[in-house]
């Protein structure tokens, strides 16, 4: 169950928070973390469910957090990992290792994932390649009838994101956006709780990320290694020369190929944010930053605060530090919500906090399961994000709401987006509250949509 904007408001009129959390993690209580039922092993429910009955994956990009993912999809009882796709061949063949072991089946090697989606048997692609393939690859995955697994963010700018919308209504095929918060239990009770008026009207939401990333020094222009398809990596973005120092993670600093950390970790929790506060698209956006803490090579801000006001009269804030870790209310990530009767805390972990108005802590809630580290690349919650798995092949298989469907995965993307948009063009932007669209803005506009390679322009 995915419930936003008017429709929540209208679902806590009949339901209780018991009712709301309960329903929202239907199908997934009977699932021990970590994907597998209690008293069984994955072999076991190979031989119960028979191959034609589990869904069938090609995971492209499996280096860092495809990885996570990739292993994740691995470790369901229900579905197989039938392709690793990606073009650093020591990523792939790791993944194929730690795949065999896992489900005790090999997955065939295909460098171009564009290989795998001629595969009939392929249910399901899942996307964790650089963020400049995230839109083209869902929108190549759902024409070729499969459904999409898309990590976050869901597209490279906020064209994109519209095309992979109309993309999957258009071939009729689930995308399930991976901000997983969306299926954490606590996430999802603390939500209900603000439904529920447990801190009043909230009416603002500040929201975080913190990291001490090192600088990424003065790229020298090398030679491509042999492990590596450069000119597929590049795929949909115009071409640049290859520089020691892009890959595997550094590539999130360049604007040819990646959004800067907002759109990489404020996803998750703006998203946290535009759900807790009931709002979809903002009136106005402004923000502010820059590369601060080192001369490098490195393009998007590494400080940034972005302010997103709504019609509603609230507001969200983010605050996005890449080079100084220190916490902001106890954690790395997070967001705190400001009500007329108190405040609630959703940090790092699986717990929340509610405070009063003077700030005395009421409830402290706490989680069964451990999240690790918000700011691993590759597996900050892995035992958690299988409940959004689970939500995602409900989806397929009984019809089951999305927790993100890529409709809703857009609307917080688009946040970060428009944040980025209005630093580079230097002004606040004005905004249409009914589709997100800047408003009589040629300079703004300019970073609505990128420019791309010869040929690999989107086509819905």
């Amino acid at each position: 169950m995915n419930l936003t904007g008017k429709n929540i408001n209208q679902y806590f009129m009949k339901n209780s928070r018991r009712d709301f959390v309960k329903k929202t993690l239907i199908g997934t209580a009977s699932i021990s973390f970590g994907g597998i039922l209690p008293a069984f092993s994955a072999k076991s429910y190979s031989r119960i469910l028979g191959s034609n009955e589990r869904l069938m994956v090609a995971c492209m990009g499996v280096n860092a957090r495809g990885f996570a993912v990739g292993t994740n999809f691995a470790n369901q009882p229900d579905s197989e990992v039938l392709y690793a796709c990606d073009v650093d061949k020591r990523a792939a063949d790791k993944f194929i290792d730690a795949v065999t072991r896992i489900q005790n089946k090999t997955p065939k090697a295909a460098p171009d994932f564009r290989k795998a989606l001629e595969d009939k048997d392929v249910d399901i692609l899942m996307v964790a390649a650089p963020d400049h393939w995230h839109a083209t690859a869902a929108i190549l995955g759902v024409q070729a009838g499969k459904h999409v697994y898309l990590e976050k963010p869901c597209s490279h700018s906020p064209h994109e994101g519209e095309l992979v919308i109309e993309a999957a209504r258009k071939y009729n095929r689930l995308i399930q956006m991976g901000n997983q918060r969306r299926s954490w239990p606590n996430s999802v009770a603390a939500i209900a709780e603000l439904r529920e008026g447990v801190i009043g009207r909230p009416y603002l939401a500040k929201a975080w990320y913190t990291n001490n990333r090192q600088s990424i020094g003065i790229g020298k222009q090398v030679e491509v290694p042999s492990w590596l398809d450069y000119e597929l990596w590049q795929g949909p973005a115009p071409r640049r020369p290859y520089k020691d120092n892009i890959l595997h993670y550094n590539w999130h600093w360049f604007w040819n190929w990646g959004t800067g950390e907002g759109p990489n970790n404020g996803t998750h929790t703006v998203d946290l944010a535009r759900w807790g506060l009931g709002v979809d698209y903002p009136v106005r956006v402004n923000s502010s930053g820059g590369r601060y803490r080192y001369q490098d090579d490195w393009e998007t801000p590494d400080t940034q605060i972005m302010n997103m006001e709504f019609a509603n009269k609230s507001m969200i804030s983010w605050e996005g530090r890449s080079c100084n870790d220190q916490p902001v209310e106890g954690a790395g990530a997070g967001v705190m919500f400001y009500g007329d009767k108190g405040s609630l805390l959703i940090g790092d972990s699986t717990t929340y906090k509610v405070f009063d108005i003077n700030g005395k802590l009421l409830r402290h809630v706490k989680g069964e399961a451990v999240v690790g580290d918000a700011r691993s690349l590759s597996t900050p919650s892995q035992q958690l994000d299988a409940i959004h798995l689970r939500n995602f092949f409900d989806g397929i298989r009984k019809g089951t709401k999305l927790n993100s469907e890529i409709a809703e995965g857009h609307k917080s993307t688009l946040l970060l987006q428009l944040g980025n948009i209005a630093l580079r063009s230097g002004h606040s932007l004005n905004i249409n509250p009914l589709n997100g669209h800047i408003l009589h803005d040629r300079k703004a506009m300019k970073f609505w949509s990128r420019e791309y390679h010869h040929g690999w322009e989107p086509k819905v």
